[in-house]
């Protein structure tokens, strides 16, 4: 079966129609894996940008754009990489009010067995729950 890597720019213009064309086009790239008849895959990096671009360019309210990365994540025949941490990222970036990419780097941290997090962006890891490295 045929699998294609979905980008960024083909999950917003299915979601945004500001193009109509490629709109008409992702609707039946979707499709299609639906019905079983490609496999789509993507990944963290995809959606940081979607969710990047949401809230920048789209003016998307946080939890709306957590929303839209979670049916990214459940869309039929679509295979997200790295989906264990992808799903805490999800779970804690709804939980603490955080973006996507801090809860995945927090995620990521917990995974790895790490104490906490190296960063300069104190609220948002303590929202999380993390602990800090002082240096």
């Amino acid at each position: 079966m045929t699998s294609w890597f979905v980008d960024a720019n083909v999950f917003l213009r299915f979601l945004t129609e500001d193009d109509q064309g490629q709109h008409e086009r992702a609707v039946r790239l979707f499709e299609s894996a639906r019905r079983g008849e490609c496999l789509l895959v993507t990944g963290p990096p995809v959606l940081f940008e979607l969710a990047w671009t949401l809230r920048a360019a789209y003016n998307t309210p946080r939890a709306r754009a957590l929303e839209i990365l979670s049916a990214v994540f459940a869309m039929p025949g679509m295979t997200l990489l790295d989906a264990p941490l992808v799903a805490d990222a999800l779970t804690l970036a709804a939980s603490a009010g955080t973006e996507f990419a801090d809860a995945y780097i927090a995620a990521s941290s917990r995974a790895a067995g790490c104490s906490g997090v190296a960063t300069f962006d104190r609220k948002d890891f303590t929202r999380l729950g993390l602990e800090q490295a002082k240096f």
